[in-house]
C-alpha cells in the first residue's frame, strides 16, 4: 500500500500549530493536523491512497497543493510515496 507524504510549504497559522517544513506520512489514520485543514485535503489524500490521480494544473498527477480554508494561511502539499 502506498503512503501520502504531506508537507507544510507555508505557514502563517493563527494558532501557531503548523510550521513550515512539517512533514506527515499518512497510511490510514488522520495525522495530527487541524480539523479544518484535514477536512479540506482528505478527499485528495483518500484518492491518492487508493491509487487515483488528481488534476494538477494542466496535467494529471499523484500530488496536490491546497491552501487552508482559513484565508489560505497555511499551504500544504501532498504526494504519493512508495
Amino acid at each position: 500500500m502506498c503512503k501520502v507524504k504531506l508537507t507544510i510549504k507555508e505557514s502563517h497559522c493563527r494558532s501557531g500549530y503548523h510550521k513550515k517544513g512539517d512533514i506527515f506520512l499518512v497510511e490510514d489514520l488522520c495525522p495530527p493536523i487541524c480539523h479544518e485543514l484535514w477536512n479540506s485535503i482528505y478527499p485528495n489524500v483518500y484518492t491518492l491512497l487508493n491509487g487515483g490521480t488528481l488534476d494538477y494544473g494542466n496535467v494529471k498527477a499523484k500530488k496536490f497543493e491546497v491552501r487552508c480554508p482559513d484565508n489560505g494561511k497555511v499551504v500544504i502539499s501532498g504526494e504519493v510515496v512508495e
